[in-house]
Formats: structure tokens, sequence, C-alpha cells
């Protein structure tokens, strides 16, 4: 028995250009209303998931920061974590071998010193943005995560001299092609899943989970059922060979097989069908 399903944003629950399907939305009501809870889980800052909770009407919980923060329906929150001030003094002040840009998020918003509005293409339905700052004169103690953005061949390489100098105090992981993630240690969507499975009183087994990244992959790999997208990063796939793969987060896949499971969950599910 399924009594909770979470879903990441982009490249899963949302369409390529960032908006949410009638067709999705109506799914997620009618999972809604056979008492099953829903969790947003994805890399967004919190602030900004509050907006598109409240656009998308629905009572869902968030994990939002890829796992700092849960939050409940009424914008409670019930946990929280964010990077040590000395490893977050390091990213941020060290002079890494890299092309990329910074960014830092704390609980304030997101920061950068490089304005780049291509990425705020992703952002258009919540009209959230970056702010521009020096960010050395930025606190380390309150820093939520890190992201680097570039091209995937030197975030890869980066990704090498990042686990070199910080080790297992942090969790570094790719939220997309072209965005690597520098978070605390054992902090994913899987551990603030876990949490908030027991906080709920389900087990991770009445649980499922959609996702495309592999900042995905621990809740993905913890939840009773697994779905991994079509569009879903190569790298994901080769982890997770044994999870099913759905659709095309344009064709709103995840609709397509929440549909199905509420029509006919005995039956067996093809994305082609």
């Amino acid at each position: 028995m399924v009594r909770l399903a979470a879903f990441d944003m982009d490249g899963t629950l949302l369409l390529p250009d960032h908006r949410l399907g009638q067709q999705t939305l109506e799914s997620l009501r009618a999972l809604h209303a056979r008492g099953i809870s829903l969790t947003l889980a994805t890399g967004r800052h919190r602030l900004e998931m509050d907006i598109l909770r409240e656009k998308m009407a629905l009572p869902a919980w968030l994990i939002t920061g890829n796992g700092t923060r849960i939050d409940d329906p009424q914008g409670r929150q019930i946990f929280a974590r964010d990077l040590p001030p000395a490893v977050a003094e390091a990213v941020i002040h060290r002079h890494w071998n890299k092309t990329a840009t910074l960014h830092i998020f704390n609980d304030r918003g997101w920061f950068t010193d490089r304005p780049d509005p291509a990425l705020l293409a992703a952002h258009q339905l919540s009209g959230f943005h970056y702010q521009l700052c020096d960010l050395k004169t930025l606190p380390a103690h309150q820093v939520t995560k890190i992201c680097f953005t570039d091209r995937h061949q030197p975030l890869c390489e980066l990704k090498t001299q990042l686990e070199a100098a910080l080790g297992e105090q942090v969790n570094i992981c790719f939220s997309a092609r072209d965005c690597l993630e520098v978070l605390p240690a054992h902090c994913h969507k899987g551990s603030a899943l876990a949490r908030l499975c027991e906080h709920l009183s389900i087990s991770l087994a009445e649980s499922m989970a959609f996702g495309d990244a592999m900042n995905d992959r621990e809740m993905l790999a913890q939840a009773g059922q697994g779905f991994i997208m079509g569009n879903a990063m190569a790298q994901l796939k080769a982890a997770l060979p044994h999870l099913p793969v759905l659709g095309h987060c344009g064709t709103q896949a995840v609709s397509h097989y929440l549909n199905h499971w509420l029509a006919t969950p005995d039956l067996a599910y093809s994305p082609e069908c």
C-alpha cells in the first residue's frame, strides 16, 4: 500500500519549460483525494517552493535544497541542516581550478556574483531570482548549500577536486548535467524522505518516488517504489538499473503512470500504452 508519493520537480514533475502541466496537476489532486501524502522533493529553495505550492493549491510536504530543509504543508519547518561553517568557508574562499559560476544558498535566498539571465528561465513561474553580491561577504555559518554551474566536463573535473579536498565532510552530487552541488554530509533527498516518513509514521516501503538526476538517486533507491524518467541522466539509469523507466517529462509521463496506477494498480504498466 502506498501512503506517500515524492516527486522531483525539474525534469520529472514539470514540463521542459518548467511549467506544471494541467494533466499532472489533476493526477496529483487525485492522489491527494485517495489520502496519499504528497511530497515535492527538489533542489529549489524553500522560499520558491512556498510560492509554487500555493500556485498548485495542494497541501504538499516540501523537501527543499536537496534534503537540507523539510517543511509541513502549513509551512512549519521540521528539519534543517547547513554546511559546517569551516567547509562553507573553504569552498567559497579557496581558488579552485574552475570556470564555473558559484552560487550560495541560505535561508534569505540565492546569491551569486555573476549575472546569468539564462538561469532565470527555470524560475519564471515563481519569479524567484538570484541576488548579486560579493559572495565572500556572506556569513559562512548560514550556508545551506553551494552550487557550481558550468558545462558538464569541467564540473566533473571540479567534482574530483572538491572530493579530494573535502572528503566525507560533504555530499557532492549533480542536480543536472550543468549543476554540481555541495551539501552537508549525509544530506540528500533520500535521508530527508526517511526523516519525513518517520515523522508521519509511514514506512519507506509505503512510499513511491520519481526522479531524473543524480540528486534523486538515494530517494529512488530507498522508496518502496522508485521510478526513473525516460529523460533522466544516463548516470542515474546506470546507478539504478533495476528500477522501471517511465516516459519523458515533456509528455507528462508521471501523470500517465499515476493515472494507470490509480485506475488499475494490479496491471503491468508500459510507458508506450
